[in-house]
């Protein structure tokens, strides 16, 4: 059984677009003094049924089951925030949009039902659940590489869980939360090819990324004599890759696992890695409550066990040694 998370006050944090208004101020006040021994068992007994209440919610929220009959974490309803914190907002609206992949195997697909399943919105899934929002109330919105600083500034998500490298470029008009997971860039061939062993190999060739992605940046760095195919998504990468368009394809290894995982047979991967890509969940630029907040729940998600659960479930079906989570970065932006 997942315990939820539940955080205290933070700080107040700038509106995100199309948040709702300022949620209502909580209820407070000292308990009145009584006379007589009638309203001493009425509020004995208000005192007993609110008790009870209160432990049915928190054994309600608490656990649940999968429809294998494992156990998952819930929404933690009774979790309270600041007024004015985007926290507060998404809580009270009880929903909430999540920008992430839906091509990309172990991470983020689109499986046969139309849900996106992987580590990623596992990941996703243990935020939203520390704000408190239905499962079903989680919207789900495919992102692409190229479009991911564009869905935060236009608040056409409240975040974006998507194999997103923390740089420092994206962190002059978004702010992340993590990282949560750390990759590294490889390259991927046919797997009769003998031609290509890595990096070093690639001129003359033609290798096949994502547009806006970091591994088309590195590989321009890295291998500059390589002609470089670019496409919106990598799955269409391994389509070409098959089809002889393409020499090869290049991105985070763990990706490159998943594009292998679907297709064992048709590729492999070549070189080892060659770069640290530490994967992060994009914010709103300054929102620096709603970071926090977010650090302190993967932290949390660390110690008790749900993230290397939501590890050994997505991405360990191919990769069976779960990693050490690495340390947030509480970084001052």
């Amino acid at each position: 059984m997942r315990t939820p998370f539940i955080r205290g006050r933070r700080p107040a944090a700038e509106h995100l677009p199309g948040d709702l208004g300022d949620p209502g101020q909580p209820v407070g006040g000292s308990p009145r003094r009584f006379a007589g021994p009638g309203r001493a068992r009425r509020q004995r007994g208000g005192a007993l049924l609110l008790g009870v209440a209160m432990v049915a919610t928190v054994g309600l929220t608490a656990c649940g089951s999968d429809d294998d009959g494992g156990d998952t974490a819930t929404p933690n309803a009774a979790a309270s925030f600041a007024p004015g914190t985007t926290m507060a907002k998404l809580h009270d609206a009880g929903k909430i949009t999540v920008g992430t992949k839906f091509d990309q195997n172990l991470f983020g697909l689109k499986n046969l039902s139309g849900k996106p399943e992987g580590f990623d919105v596992e990941i996703a899934e243990i935020v939203t659940d520390a704000l408190g929002i239905p499962r079903d109330k989680v919207n789900f919105v495919e992102t692409v590489s190229a479009n991911r600083e564009p869905f935060i500034q236009q608040g056409r998500v409240n975040m974006v869980v998507a194999t997103y490298t923390i740089n420092d470029k994206r962190k002059k008009v978004v702010d992340f939360a993590g990282p949560y997971y750390v990759a590294g860039q490889s390259i991927m061939v046919a797997k009769d090819n003998t031609d290509i062993t890595g990096k070093d190999s690639l001129a003359g060739k033609k290798v096949c990324s994502v547009s806006g992605s970091t591994p088309a940046e590195n590989i321009r760095k890295v291998a500059p004599a390589a002609q470089l195919v670019l496409f919106d998504v990598y799955s269409k990468c391994a389509d070409a890759l098959k089809n002889k368009q393409v020499d090869a394809v290049t991105t985070d290894n763990v990706i490159l696992l998943g594009l292998i995982d679907k297709d064992p047979d048709a590729f492999k991967i070549v070189g080892g890695t060659f770069t640290k890509e530490p994967y992060g969940i994009g914010i709103k630029k300054g929102d620096t409550a709603f970071r926090t907040f977010i650090n302190d729940t993967l932290e949390a998600a660390y110690s008790d066990g749900r993230w290397a659960k939501a590890f050994s479930s997505t991405v360990g079906k191919v990769e069976p040694n779960t990693p050490t989570p690495p340390p947030v970065d509480r970084y001052t932006s």
